[in-house]
């Protein structure tokens, strides 16, 4: 699975960040980052939820 996260729609909420800490993390603008490329299949599970659950729909699946 391969993530994005779209900049300009990221509102820092974090939850991204507390559903999956080994996929995501905040840059220094406190924006979500993804650090997994690509998300190893032991934490597609965590990157999924965090898919589903970003407020702002700011987490882009860009491939498998």
């Amino acid at each position: 699975m391969k993530l994005d996260v779209d900049k300009a729609a990221c509102a820092g909420h974090g939850i991204c960040v507390i559903l999956a800490p080994d996929v995501f993390a905040f840059d220094e603008d406190d924006r979500a980052v993804v650090t997994a490329h690509p998300v190893p299949p032991g934490l597609e599970a965590d990157a999924a939820d965090a898919l589903a659950e970003c407020p702002a729909q700011a987490i882009l699946r860009t491939g498998d």
